[in-house]
């Protein structure tokens, strides 16, 4: 069995996670940690405070603010603990970053864009359609108590429609008469953030020429569509020939 923890275990998606994780067969739940809930109880397990408390663990999962991050992921490299990350904020330059100092494994990382498998997909199919269309745009939709935008999967997103040969040729580039109006560029690609009550997580992405458009779309209606992802990258993670791995298409043979 793999001993496995959460970080971030008292948010939503570390509640689930921590569940799916006490529900496997394989997995065992060894430790939940969450500095504005300790003392709590998360799938039968106590919430710490400190850190130290996940020491011994073979994966810790992390789902907390980009601002923790990478201080949390030093943390569990100390540890030799391998780190499963849905926390979003991964740029290039972050990821650069965290690669530099992770340094070479074991353990190892695995940083998740998006754990939905039809997320992923919708991304590797964007990746194909990338060198046929004259120019793309993203636009992502999260609830309204997502604290950061663009959503990592946009980055990612757009990351792979730039390194798949993405054009960005249109016959006017508008200039903005507000400020924003065309979204962030992202390697060139623009990506606009929506950011509503009632949403999720949804994403569209949208290829156009002259005469024609094509428009990839998923939504995620229930953070349920994460768990099998995330059970994945749990089971994993110890596997990876690299110590720094960013998404889950290679697990998926994608």
């Amino acid at each position: 069995m793999i001993p496995v923890a959460v970080s971030g275990a008292a948010g939503s998606m570390g509640r689930l996670v921590a569940a799916a994780v006490a529900a496997s067969p394989d997995l065992v739940l060894t430790g939940c940690y969450d500095p504005g809930a300790a003392g709590a109880e998360v799938a039968g397990v106590p919430v710490s405070s400190d850190p130290a408390s996940l020491a011994g663990t073979g994966v810790i999962v992390e789902f907390t603010t980009p601002e923790v991050v990478l201080e949390n992921l030093a943390a569990w490299r100390s540890m030799g603990a391998h780190s499963v990350v849905g926390t979003s904020g991964f740029d290039a330059d972050r990821i650069d970053l965290l690669r530099r100092r992770w340094g070479s494994g074991p353990p190892n990382c695995l940083v998740v864009p998006n754990f939905s498998i039809g997320a992923v997909l919708m991304m590797s199919f964007a990746a194909i359609a990338a060198p046929y269309f004259a120019a793309s745009e993203v636009v992502e939709l999260h609830h309204d108590r997502k604290t950061d935008a663009p959503s990592g999967t946009a980055t990612a997103t757009a990351a792979g429609i730039v390194a798949a040969g993405g054009r960005q040729e249109r016959a006017v580039e508008s200039e903005e008469s507000a400020t924003g109006a065309r979204g962030a560029g992202l390697g060139g690609v623009r990506v606009h953030s929506v950011r509503l009550p009632g949403l999720l997580a949804h994403q569209e992405v949208m290829f156009g020429s002259p005469g024609e458009l094509l428009t990839i779309r998923h939504d995620t209606s229930d953070r349920e569509a994460f768990i099998p992802g995330v059970l994945l990258a749990v089971r994993s993670v110890g596997m990876l020939p690299d110590a720094v791995t960013v998404g889950l298409e290679g697990l998926l043979g994608l």
